[in-house]
């Protein structure tokens, strides 16, 4: 039996985490650190690694993990009150960038596969993608999160994460060339009768027994991973829908119990121990510079540039169409740039799928660390701008208290642990003044021994 898989796993793991400890030092999120880590690792540079089946089979699984965590964090209630606003500008985010992918698509994609159209939509759907984590972030570092922008910038990705899994279930569908369009759509609305059913089940049976069920709370990770499993199993095997299109569904019908923080919680240590690191490792490990020609360049130059203005302009004149003021669009627009980890598990699945070039996937990699890494510096220097010239009022939404409320938690798990840990050392050290007493037959005090 082969070991190796050992070895490649300390490494990802480790690499993972110092270089993400390093990016987070200068203000950018980790996932970035764990794309450098693949990049570095693998053939990109160094060669060390290499994308093996456990790998890959890892980073499926960790695609279905983040995606559930996404449903389970989309609360269905917010989404109701995110409001016409929030809905145009989410969708304007969404038709001009794909529209955008897929006119430099159609110019540089010369496979002559037979699924070219197909691969060309695939582009624009990865720019539709839009991670608001790292825009979040910033806003709470300059105190903007509760803003009008803020909370326009908070529901609309909300609501472009679903027209985005949307996007992603048509186009998925339709990888498959022997299915007829309308055969397609019906799997689709099929698929969707499906969720219904299984939603309006859990709600009239399930639901009530998790909130009311007070005892040991571990069994819920482990129905609730069975559940999304199953969910994601069933999307692609009986509806050809993809299946962490199934693992979002999943999340969102358990959302909004009384057990969804903790169920999060849970999912959350899993994730950042062993899945995510793996997933995006995985995604620089597939990345290949030496096939990078002058033509692939200069795609990598104009999907990078659509990438950003498609966001920028179509956030921002939806924001404008609502009655935003011009600078209030444009930040609007710049906190949509960021595609981040959703844009990967999107293009993870293409490759998989064979919706994209192989030789795409490297400049859709560098479009995503790009934007990661721009977003927050465009959005600081639009604010400083705003602060010498206009007010911009404080305005709470519940989308906004469940963020801060989400954050206070985090802080509080670890003040937790860290009152816990103090706890043993004290412990311990009275053990040990105990032992030393009973010895020698003292009776020192704890403060002289110590």
């Amino acid at each position: 039996m082969e070991y190796g898989y050992l070895i490649d796993l300390a490494l990802i793991l480790l690499s993972t985490k110092l270089l993400g400890l390093l990016t987070r030092k200068i203000q950018m999120p980790q996932v970035v650190g764990a794309l450098l880590a693949g990049l570095i690792l693998g053939p990109a540079c160094l060669g060390w690694l290499h994308s093996t089946d456990f790998i890959t089979s890892i980073s499926e699984l960790g695609v279905i993990v983040l995606m559930f965590s996404a449903g389970l964090e989309t609360d269905i209630k917010e989404l109701k009150k995110c409001g016409v606003a929030s809905t145009v500008i989410a969708l304007m985010g969404v038709i001009l960038p794909l529209i955008g992918g897929w006119v430099v698509a159609y110019f540089f994609n010369k496979s002559g596969d037979p699924n070219t159209l197909l691969q060309n939509i695939f582009i624009g759907v990865i720019l539709t993608a839009t991670s608001v984590s790292i825009t979040v972030e910033t806003l709470k570092e300059l105190g903007k999160l509760s803003t009008h922008s803020g909370n326009a910038i908070l529901g609309a990705a909300l609501i472009d994460d679903v027209l985005g899994i949307i996007a992603l279930t048509i186009i998925t569908s339709c990888a498959d060339p022997t299915i007829s369009l309308p055969i397609v759509l019906i799997k689709i609305l099929a698929f969707f009768a499906f969720c219904g059913i299984v939603a309006y089940l859990f709600f009239k049976f399930v639901r009530p027994w998790m909130n009311g069920y007070k005892k040991d709370l571990r069994r819920f990770s482990v129905l609730s991973f069975v559940f999304c499993l199953l969910m994601a199993y069933c999307s692609e095997a009986f509806f050809g829908v993809s299946d962490i299109t199934g693992a979002f569904v999943a999340g969102l019908i358990l959302s909004g119990t009384k057990r969804t923080s903790y169920i999060i919680s849970r999912f959350d240590t899993v994730s950042f121990m062993l899945l995510s690191p793996v997933f995006f490792a995985s995604v620089g490990l597939k990345v290949t510079i030496n096939s990078m020609g002058p033509a692939i360049i200069a795609f990598t130059f104009f999907l990078l540039i659509v990438s950003i203005l498609s966001k920028v302009v179509g956030c921002g004149v939806g924001a404008k169409m609502c009655g935003y003021t011009n600078l209030q669009s444009t930040k609007i627009g710049i906190g949509m740039i960021s595609r981040g980890e959703v844009a990967l598990i999107v293009a993870s699945k293409g490759a998989a799928l064979g919706l994209m070039v192989q030789e795409f996937f490297a400049p859709v990699v560098i479009v995503v660390v790009v934007t990661t890494i721009i977003t927050p510096v465009l959005l600081k220097l639009v604010y400083k701008y705003q602060a010498a010239h206009y007010e911009d009022p404080v305005y709470n939404t519940t989308l906004v208290d469940r963020m801060q409320e989400k954050h206070q938690i985090e802080m509080v798990t670890q003040k937790v642990a860290d009152i816990h840990e103090d706890i043993k050392l004290e412990k311990n050290k009275e053990e040990q003044l105990k032992k030393y007493n009973e010895k020698y037959g003292l009776n020192v005090d704890k403060d002289k021994f110590y």
